[in-house]
């Protein structure tokens, strides 16, 4: 495959384009191609700006023919780096971000360059949800064809489980539809099997009753008081209802909380309850809003969109970040000191460790039902480490493969394709698509619908 775009193959595609074309020297080219990752300074032969599904195909056409790299951004948010390419085509989707919504269906027509802020708020004027990521600037395609894990997941499942239909742009330039009646077989590959299939235009969601207000916000602990909180949401969501879920972040207290400032910076478990029921929620999380004694409580009604978005300035663009996510297989107290340990020692104030349940709408979805991974681990860890100076690059990847190297003890050997993060391996993604026989049945579809492995710049399966 030729790795860099001749002046022909680009006026060709400037010409057939309704979007932008922008190439390097132009004024706006390094706007252009920053993508979330700082770490990804890369510079493309050109970023399509495509401005609907016709031009994704003269993208992609071109892109085939000339033998040339692409790299499909919708957020941009690839935390290894997938949305952006030396001297290869970006597609950027991110003029395509209409939000169409049917409140009497409960259904939502998304295009595949919105941002979940986008969904959010469009779906919200009519007090409807689909489960999304947690924050708004995260775009909609990468997160959903991963599985999309969120506040509404132990309720309502993953993003996947409410898609209805994906209209994608496929290898050989065709413009197709895959639903439960539609190129099923298609279909099972796309929920859960990142971008390996072609590029996906737009989604079809269903919608759920959330808010306007739910029940959220964090209560924050000293690192003294962590291990014991930790144990009391442990025990607490062993037998929870659907009804309620919880983040559990061992992060720094910011400044943007209205905190004594003697607090600001200061490491802390922040204990994040979530329910959608106004009115039965605050007895189903009172075992979880009045345990021990906080350094501080910001728990109550917020509208959903507020708390969607309540995390985007923890997660800015433009910082440097290297992530691991795994599954555990349980939580013990041992498990319990690892992670507060690795908060004591963590070595960028910036950086986060997030546990989450699964469980709940999760796990009743069967195995072999979609292309996600494994739905059985009851908690999930993600080790988000961000900083902003390149100097330091060894440091903090160095803290975060040897902090998850201490969990290692509890962990399933499975994970959330979309938190493999920056060590990306042959056998962490077996792992992330459900092991051998459901890889076998990837490689099926991607022989199928992707020979020559054009869509390689995703968690790749190749065929």
């Amino acid at each position: 495959m030729s790795t860099t775009a001749t002046s022909p193959t680009l006026a060709s595609l400037a010409d057939q384009l309704r979007g932008e074309l922008v190439l390097p020297g132009e004024a706006n080219y390094d706007e252009a191609r920053r993508v979330w990752n700082g770490m990804f300074d890369r510079r493309p032969a050109a970023i399509a700006r495509a401005q609907g599904a016709v031009d994704v195909v003269a993208v992609v056409d071109n892109a085939r023919e000339a033998g040339l790299e692409l790299a499909v951004r919708g957020g941009g948010h690839s935390s290894a780096g997938y949305s952006t390419v030396d001297g290869g085509i970006v597609l950027d989707l991110s003029r395509m971000r209409g939000v169409r919504v049917d409140p009497g269906a409960q259904v939502a027509h998304a295009q595949a360059g919105a941002l979940w802020g986008d969904v959010d708020r469009e779906t919200q004027a009519h007090g409807l949800a689909v489960p999304g990521g947690q924050i708004s600037h995260t775009g909609i395609a990468g997160l959903t064809l991963g599985g999309g894990i969120g506040w509404l997941s132990r309720k309502h499942g993953l993003t996947i489980d409410n898609v209805l239909s994906v209209d994608l742009v496929t290898a050989d330039g065709r413009l197709v539809r895959a639903s439960a009646t539609e190129h099923p077989d298609l279909f099972w590959g796309l929920r859960g099997g990142s971008g390996n299939f072609g590029v996906v235009v737009s989604f079809e969601y269903r919608l759920h009753e959330v808010g306007p207000l739910v029940l959220g916000g964090p209560i924050l602990y000293g690192l003294d008081d962590a291990a014991a909180a930790l144990r009391n949401a442990r025990d607490v969501m062993a037998d929870a209802p659907d009804d309620v879920s919880l983040w559990l972040v061992l992060t720094h207290v910011s400044s943007a909380l209205p905190v004594p400032e003697e607090l600001h910076g200061t490491p802390v478990l922040a204990v994040v309850p979530f329910c959608t029921d106004l009115e039965r929620g605050p007895d189903l999380l009172e075992p979880l809003t009045s345990f021990g004694s906080p350094l501080g409580s910001f728990h109550g009604p917020i509208p959903y969109a507020v708390l969607q978005s309540a995390l985007d300035g923890v997660d800015p663009h433009g910082h440097r970040y290297w992530e691991r996510g795994d599954y555990l297989a349980e939580l013990p107290d041992d498990a319990i000191d690892a992670l507060v340990d690795g908060a004591r020692t963590v070595s960028s104030p910036r950086s986060e460790i997030l546990l989450f349940p699964m469980g709940g709408a999760v796990a009743r979805v069967p195995s072999e039902a979609t292309a996600f991974g494994d739905r059985s681990a009851p908690w999930a860890v993600w080790i988000a480490s961000q900083w902003t100076d390149p100097a330091e690059d060894d440091l903090h990847r160095d803290w975060t493969r040897g902090f998850s190297a201490t969990l290692a003890p509890w962990t399933t050997g499975g994970v959330y394709v979309n938190a493999i993060g920056g060590d990306v391996t042959e056998g962490r993604k077996a792992a992330a698509y459900g092991g051998p026989a459901k890889l076998e049945q990837l490689r099926e579809l991607k022989r199928e619908w992707d020979p020559e492995n054009l869509f390689h710049l995703n968690h790749n399966v190749a065929p």
